[in-house]
């Protein structure tokens, strides 16, 4: 590949890869054409996209960015993926992308989160922590449960009360009868 070629191939890569802060390394050699085209398919519409690298040449166009981690001892082709709703979702998606029999030559090559790289298997620990919405359905839980407990406590007394003035007023108008 000429110098003038690869130029060009380090800006495209720079111009598809701006923004992208978190992404997933996938291996997809080996896998036949219909199975790349399903891989893709499959990634489109869960809104992940998808971009196959020369890895010396994308490590060049994520130079200053936190991507650059993620191709150190890298070598040869690699698929990037990212987007998605935030990092974890995305690890989680590819996990179980990977279990899928079509997709047995995709394997996880690590990724990058925050500017950290991750190896495959602390990627498959990322995939187990709960998503954003996960995570904001917990907070709010923490955030209301003081209000919900001071809230029965104080209708508490109020209903025995009720109850015990039920049964009263029940028990007196049955000998009345």
């Amino acid at each position: 590949m000429s110098k003038e070629l690869k130029n060009m191939t380090v800006e495209e890569y720079s111009r598809r890869l701006k923004g992208v802060s978190d992404a997933v390394l996938v291996n997809v050699i080996g896998m036949d054409s219909l199975s790349t085209f399903n891989f893709r398919k499959e990634l489109r519409g869960k809104n992940l996209n998808l971009l196959v690298v020369k890895s010396s040449l994308a490590k060049r166009a994520t130079e200053g960015t936190s991507l650059v981690n993620a191709f150190e001892g890298s070598d040869g082709c690699v698929a990037v993926v990212w987007g998605g709703d935030d990092f974890v979702s995305l690890a989680k998606e590819i996990t179980e992308i990977q279990k899928k029999p079509q997709y047995e030559k995709c394997k996880s090559r690590g990724g990058v989160m925050d500017g950290e790289k991750l190896s495959p298997e602390k990627l498959a620990e990322v995939a187990k922590w709960p998503n954003r919405t996960q995570q904001i359905g917990i907070l709010v839980g923490q955030i209301l449960a003081p209000g919900a407990n001071l809230l029965s406590q104080l209708n508490a007394p109020g209903g025995l009360l009720l109850s015990q003035v039920k049964k009263k007023s029940e028990g007196e108008e049955a000998p009345a009868t």
